[in-house]
């Protein structure tokens, strides 16, 4: 049976060699954001738009299915195809708000 093709030079155990450090660091970081998360004051009902979204996108990252950094990127992402008269906010959110 042939070789599956691949788009990375790289075997698997190469890259892990390469980047697992980098993105052990970077899980780390991750896990620190929540914990801050979870111990701050909360405000507000419910959770932020953004909390939701970040956990969701966990989930995609969980998933095991290839294409994850595309699906994380549309799922952040807003979906709206048409531009709107006015922004609503100075800066962007980092991810879509379904109830603006």
């Amino acid at each position: 049976m042939p070789e599956p093709k691949t788009s990375c030079p790289l075997s698997r155990p190469e890259v892990v060699d390469r980047y697992f450090l980098e993105h052990r660091a970077k899980l780390i970081d991750i896990a620190a954001f929540l914990d801050r998360v979870d111990r701050a004051t909360p405000r507000g009902e419910g959770e932020d738009f953004r909390m939701a979204a970040f956990r969701e996108a966990l989930k995609i990252l969980d998933s095991g299915e290839s294409g994850r950094a595309r699906r994380v990127l549309e799922h952040l992402s807003d979906p709206s195809a048409e531009p709107i008269a006015k922004a609503g906010t100075k800066g962007a959110a980092g991810a879509h708000n379904p109830k603006p």
